[in-house]
């Protein structure tokens, strides 16, 4: 079918395809519910192939852009929903200039003659820190769809391409895009009182079950850099309480790295005298930018968001007072993200070899354990969900802000809400192996039982605020 002729073919069913959206109206409203989890309230988002905009009046957009090449089709979506902007467009050959935070597909890669050049076609219309979401139907669903389309229970449609994962994935990496997650949803389309739920909401996320499901959905970004790496500065946050001993070793370890490095220490009502060393250590060494804070409440989580709140420059990082991770690796960190690797860079203390009292095994045997289930949660690979050393870019800590809400104030250690928040924001992940040093100062401030029950419940927290949603 040419393109001529699929537009004619849209133009002719545009009237009844409100029709057929009720028809499978709860469909449509998971794949609204699943996208609105996807995208933050507030974002501007451009739908290519919106058909008469039902799925982009669904989402809480803040500017909502659509395009289709059926005339129609976007004649019909305007009047319908007035708030929006609809445009006749090509994705083949796309004429918008501006960028967008995220950019959906939902269906139309099916309908293209080029993928490739489609997908290239749209780094027009993303920068940076965009998100490419691409839904598709599981090429199993093919028999199908098709007899429904035959039975007419589902509006009959054109030819189309049927692709799986790794087709995809490897057309959008052709194109200068990342894949960041990919996966499958919808294992039942229909509702069916109690069964859609057990199937869609659990069993479509289990093993084996998953590959079976409707949709193939994919997230990517742009291969690109935000900023130079030699022009990004750089806030190491370091929360210390009782950890007099390591003070002065942190501010002449920590290395000065991009365009300028500010060490932040927030110290958490020490009884050792570690605000007076902190100060002193300032006065000491004057020519480094250094900021000593009193944290208001309790707990290294709190100290992280009070020492973050004040930093002034690109990328933050952690840094633990208790220097178990060597300072001089902090450039590891930086180099990965100022170069574009990763959006959040995670330390990773489970790759090297350990000094003997690094870490304790039953420890050891948690970390593992909790790094099996956030890689399934939040699907990107983890290996060391509990390490210290946490970067990232301060404008995506500020969205983490914007939407921690839907999260809550639920985390003592800071760890597990950047992670949560880094996930559904579908930053790139990426881990860095650091070599874990015996603590030479002070004593472990963390509980094995009553934090590893703690971190036990988050874990079923998570799972039901990102993965059984």
């Amino acid at each position: 079918m040419t393109k001529t002729e699929k537009i004619e073919y849209f133009d002719s069913v545009a009237a009844e395809r409100k029709k057929w959206k009720k028809r499978w109206a709860y469909y449509q409203k998971e794949l609204e519910k699943y996208l609105r989890f996807l995208i933050p309230p507030g974002s501007s988002v451009l739908e290519v192939g919106c058909g008469t905009g039902e799925l982009l009046a669904g989402l809480d957009t803040g500017r909502g852009v659509g395009i289709d090449i059926s005339p129609r089709m976007i004649d019909a979506a305007g009047k319908n929903y007035p708030h929006l902007e609809f445009q006749v467009g090509d994705l083949e050959n796309l004429q918008v200039k501006e960028k967008f935070d995220y950019v959906v597909l939902d269906e139309t890669i099916g309908y293209v003659e080029d993928i490739q050049l489609a997908f290239t076609e749209l780094q027009k219309v993303c920068g940076p820190e965009t998100r490419l979401i691409v839904v598709y139907y599981n090429y199993l669903w093919e028999p199908v769809l098709k007899f429904a389309e035959r039975m007419s229970l589902r509006m009959k449609r054109p030819l189309k391409h049927w692709l799986p994962l790794d087709d995809i994935s490897n057309l959008l990496y052709l194109s200068e895009f990342e894949v960041i997650k990919k996966g499958y949803r919808f294992l039942l389309p229909v509702y069916v009182p109690f069964i859609s739920v057990l199937f869609n909401k659990f069993l479509a996320n289990m093993p084996f079950f998953w590959k079976l499901s409707v949709n193939e959905v994919l997230i990517a970004r742009p291969v690109e850099r935000r900023k130079s790496p030699d022009e990004v500065t750089c806030s190491v946050i370091v929360p210390c309480r009782n950890e007099k001993g390591n003070i002065e070793q942190a501010v002449s370890r920590i290395p000065d790295m991009g365009a300028h490095t500010e060490i932040i220490f927030v110290e958490g009502h020490s009884q050792d005298g570690t605000l007076a060393e902190c100060e002193r250590v300032k006065d000491k060494y004057a020519s480094r930018d250094i900021t000593v804070l009193v944290q208001d409440g309790k707990g290294k989580g709190d100290a992280v968001r009070k020492g973050f709140s004040q930093a002034k420059n690109d990328v933050l990082m952690i840094l633990d007072a208790d220097l178990t991770v060597p300072p001089e690796d902090l450039p590891k960190f930086f180099d990965a993200i100022a170069r574009g690797k990763g959006e959040f860079i995670n330390g990773s203390r489970l790759v090297y070899q350990m000094e003997k009292q690094a870490m304790r095994f039953l420890n050891l045997l948690g970390n593992k354990f909790f790094s099996r289930a956030f890689t399934y949660l939040l699907e990107q690979r983890i290996r060391d969900t509990l390490c210290g050393t946490k970067v990232l870019w301060r404008e995506d800590y500020n969205k983490i802000i914007a939407g921690r809400e839907y999260f809550g104030d639920f985390d003592p250690f800071g760890d597990f809400d950047l992670l949560f928040g880094a996930a559904k924001l579908n930053l790139k992940i990426v881990e860095i192996p650091i070599k874990y040093r015996d603590r030479t100062y002070g004593t472990t401030q963390i509980s094995r039982f009553r934090h590893g029950l703690l971190l036990l419940r988050m874990t079923f927290f998570a799972m039901w605020k990102i993965k059984f949603i």
